[in-house]
């Protein structure tokens, strides 16, 4: 926890099972619907410091704690180096220890006294079946405010197992590559199982998805494997922006400007923010941006699959909030922003810091399909990629590909069975199929029962084709209200209900379901190609809106979007010519 928050990760856990807290603002808050299960991921490097020093200053008793006294050892073993910055130490910059020039709290005791709090919260509050609570904490590579290619790591284990090592931090070293072979080493020398998880690419300034590893070199197969194996899931929509596109890489596709958070789509500038700072998305070259969002990134895992052999880009999608607030609510009628100066007040839109806090996405959530609430069962779900994103409604995604689905398939009361029984779940691959056939994909998405309608579902489809070009392509597969695909593939809007006075909108449009078998027309045999769901919901009021007539805004500036459209992203399901 950072930026000011004083909840402990035991009022994280709290409020995702649903019970009400107060904010570190003073706010009390609950969730409309409990969540099944959370990660509570701190930055490694200074794990804990931020609330151990405000402890430390503000509460006498905390210093006779474990990890009180732990602290106080870690100050005055600091204080002895000659190597610090007395002043920098005195007035509190060791706690953003992954950027440059700062002082971070390295002691070992410390760290390890934090973690044994950390694992132990965690199994506390995992109740298998009901709610699981995973061990985890973020990787954070980056030396600037612009980003990084941070990873949040997930173990699969308990705490008596987690506790044999310590979280692995950029001080231990910042290349991805030996992050892999310390988890490595961890499913080694423990038994256990380990993942990391990608985020927040959109801010990495052309680092997340690079041709290159951490020593510049052209990318190899075994570092495909090496990344394929560790890094099965990305994030692809959060707090800071969604990741699953850009306008500039999709032109073509309409939804594509969604939520984005650099000046690239023409809709929002070089802000006093993170992508105005030196090397920051807003500066960097047009180049660079097909290495930051997901379908780029897939597209070059194609590429990668036909040079190399192996496909470092082969990533199910969810979504995360990367609050750091302690509150894992995404809704847009309860959103709580990221960190405490972009907690709800009259003052919300004025905060920079941060960015623009109008700008704050209210995302996301990650959909698991697992045989039961454990870690064991959501874990190896995880890991085969059966995944997906949702910026923020609950809305259900299936997703099948095959050789032989029917039309009466999608509308079947046991279409999980039959998506099985006669094909492969999103993030799987699929098999080579009958000479002269195209693949089939079984589709079914129902929208969150407190939420709103579904305006569409699509498919988006990547290839490479023999020449080595990559291409992409948005089909809409399903669309509510009776409509259909006009000519040059256009299709009317769904419309919108949206009041914006009032802060409603109206499930007058829209359908509750939406389910097709859809055969893909373009199919290539000898061309690898990747397939997603997207799902649209009908328009709806953003977070923004809410807080006006909550707080009776007046003079809100032109450029704060009031209506958005909510989404899901489906993992992909893969199609591999043989060579």
């Amino acid at each position: 926890m950072n930026g000011g928050t004083r909840l402990e990760p035991e009022q994280a856990y709290r409020f995702a099972r649903g019970e009400q807290v107060t904010t570190t603002t003073g706010q009390p808050v609950k969730l409309l619907r409990p969540l099944d299960f959370i990660v509570v991921a701190d930055h490694a490097n200074n794990i804990g410091a931020g609330l151990a020093r405000h402890k430390f200053v503000v509460d006498p008793a905390f210093r006779r704690t474990e990890i009180g006294r732990a602290w106080q050892r870690a100050l005055r073993d600091l204080r002895r180096r000659s190597d610090i910055d007395q002043q920098e130490l005195e007035s509190g910059p060791l706690l953003t220890g992954h950027r440059p020039g700062r002082v971070s709290v390295r002691d070992q005791r410390f760290r390890q006294t934090v973690w044994r709090k950390i694992t132990s919260n965690a199994d506390r509050y995992n109740e298998p079946g009901v709610f699981t609570a995973f061990i985890g904490y973020e990787w954070t590579p980056s030396v600037a405010l612009t980003g990084g290619p941070h990873r949040i790591v997930i173990f699969k284990d308990g705490a008596s197992m987690v506790n044999r090592v310590l979280p692995f931090t950029s001080y231990d070293s910042s290349k991805e590559e030996e992050l892999w072979a310390f988890l490595a080493e961890y499913e080694r020398k423990v038994g256990g199982a380990v993942l990391a998880i990608p985020h927040n690419s959109n801010l990495t300034g052309g680092e997340m998805f690079r041709l290159q590893d951490s020593w510049g070199q052209p990318l190899t197969a075994e570092y495909g494997r090496q990344r394929s194996l560790w890094e099965p899931l990305l994030e692809v929509t959060q707090i800071k922006g969604d990741s699953e596109t850009h306008p500039y890489l999709s032109a073509t596709d309409e939804f594509a400007d969604f939520e984005t958070w650099n000046g690239w789509g023409g809709r929002r500038g070089c802000r006093p923010s993170l992508d105005c700072l030196p090397g920051g998305p807003a500066t960097r070259s047009n180049e660079l941006i097909q290495y930051e969002y997901a379908r780029s990134a897939l597209k070059l895992g194609l590429a990668q699959q036909a040079q190399n052999g192996v496909n470092p880009f082969k990533y199910g999608m969810i979504g995360s909030s990367d609050s750091h607030t302690a509150l894992a609510s995404v809704d847009e009628d309860n959103f709580f922003g990221k960190v405490t100066s972009s907690e709800p007040s009259v003052t919300r839109f004025s905060n920079q810091s941060p960015t623009s806090n109008w700008e704050m996405s209210a995302a996301g959530y990650a959909a698991v399909w697992a045989t039961e609430n454990t870690r064991e069962a959501l874990f190896d779900a995880m890991r085969r990629r059966e995944v997906y994103a949702s910026t923020g409604p609950r809305m259900t995604v299936r997703f099948f590909g095959g050789w032989g689905f029917v039309p009466e398939d999608a509308h079947r009361s046991n279409l999980a069975r039959v998506g099985y029984e006669k094909g492969v779940p999103m993030g799987a691959d699929l098999a080579h199929g009958p000479s002269g056939r195209s693949p089939t994909f079984l589709i079914r998405a129902v929208k969150d029962p407190d939420g709103a309608n579904l305006d569409r579902a699509q498919v988006i489809k990547g290839w490479r084709d023999r020449s080595g070009e990559l291409y992409e392509r948005v089909y809409d597969v399903a669309l509510s209200d009776g409509r259909s695909v006009g000519r040059g593939g256009k299709v009317e809007p769904v419309g919108n209900t949206v009041d914006l006075t009032n802060v409603t909108y109206l499930n007058s449009i829209g359908d509750p379901e939406l389910a097709v078998v859809w055969q893909d027309p373009d199919f290539d045999p000898d061309e690898h190609a990747f397939y997603y769901l997207r799902v649209l919901e009908i328009p709806t009021p953003r977070w923004t809106a809410y807080d006006v007539k909550r707080f009776g805004l007046e003079d809100v500036p032109e450029e704060v979007t009031m209506i958005t459209q909510e989404r899901a992203y489906s993992s992909p399901i893969w199609y591999t010519a043989e060579e």
